[in-house]
């Protein structure tokens, strides 16, 4: 487990110090972009590397899902700035948030980019990446733990069983957020794939997405299941079938952001709940 307490750039794991001569880079011009992945919510998720950064950055800009906690990590001189997104309510455009990221890399300043999850997954991570390249600013992808693998394996769902599942497709419920520049899903195609399939965002896209999955031929009777606020916790599980999974998480009234799993191994996740089991202060 990695441990907050101290802001040195040494890093504590499991009560053991390991020096890092990397931990503080040099400063050097035109400044370079991190961009890390902070995990799906719980802050231990962050990856030693991701953590090294942040507690080095000049600049961190960041997203809504990053665990707040995170945040405290960083310098107290520290410019942090807020880009997050929510269903219907963007802080800052896309195209503004990679004119910041230039901007500041020309600056020659260490910038963090912090992204929930991962920032090469549904993250936008590969837009800021090609508005960098494109300015000329150094940058660097520090991958975090997908929310696509870790928030299911913490309602106690394997995305992969050698018993269920050979496979898993990770597909946006968005599909592009309405942009022409986005292919939309084939679902019919993916209802008849097999295996899991993982339903990033779109829980108010629901009801239309498990009707198409059904219409494409997926059995009404597939297990699934609905994580909203995976790996912390507040973390709620609603479980069901293709045919109702969007019925019962109206009526318990899930909020976003939400994971959708569809698939033999959703039906696991009451007899490997783990994390619900843990003590409350091993969660904290």
């Amino acid at each position: 487990m990695v441990t907050y307490a101290q802001r040195e750039t040494d890093l504590t794991i499991s009560g053991e110090s390991h020096a890092d001569s990397r931990a503080t880079p040099e400063p050097w011009r035109p400044g370079t972009v991190y961009l890390v992945g902070a995990g799906p919510g719980d802050p231990d998720l962050i990856t030693r590397k991701g953590l090294r950064l942040l507690r080095a950055a000049d600049v961190v800009v960041y997203d809504r899902l990053i665990a707040p906690e995170l945040l405290d990590e960083a310098r107290p001189d520290t410019e942090l700035i807020f880009v997050g997104k929510g269903p219907g309510c963007h802080t800052m455009p896309q195209e503004d948030i990679n004119r910041l990221l230039v901007a500041h890399g020309r600056r020659g300043r260490a910038v963090v980019r912090l992204k929930g999850g991962d920032p090469f997954v549904f993250g936008r991570g590969g837009e800021e990446a090609e508005a960098l390249v494109a300015a000329g600013v150094p940058f660097e992808v520090v991958p975090g733990v997908s929310s696509a693998v870790a928030v299911p394996a913490y309602a106690g769902i394997p995305v992969t069983h050698r018993g269920h599942a050979p496979l898993m497709t990770v597909v946006t419920g968005h599909e592009g957020e309405g942009s022409s520049e986005s292919p939309p899903v084939d679902w019919d195609a993916l209802a008849k794939l097999g295996g899991t399939v993982v339903i990033m965002m779109g829980l108010s896209a629901l009801p239309r997405l498990t009707r198409r999955l059904i219409e494409g031929g997926m059995a009404p009777e597939t297990p699934a299941a609905v994580i909203a606020q995976g790996t912390t916790q507040r973390q709620r599980v609603v479980t069901g079938t293709l045919a109702d999974i969007a019925t019962r998480a109206a009526a318990e009234r899930v909020q976003s952001p939400a994971i959708t799993v569809v698939g033999a191994v959703a039906g696991l996740s009451e007899r490997l709940a783990w994390f619900e089991a843990a003590p409350l202060a091993w969660k904290e």
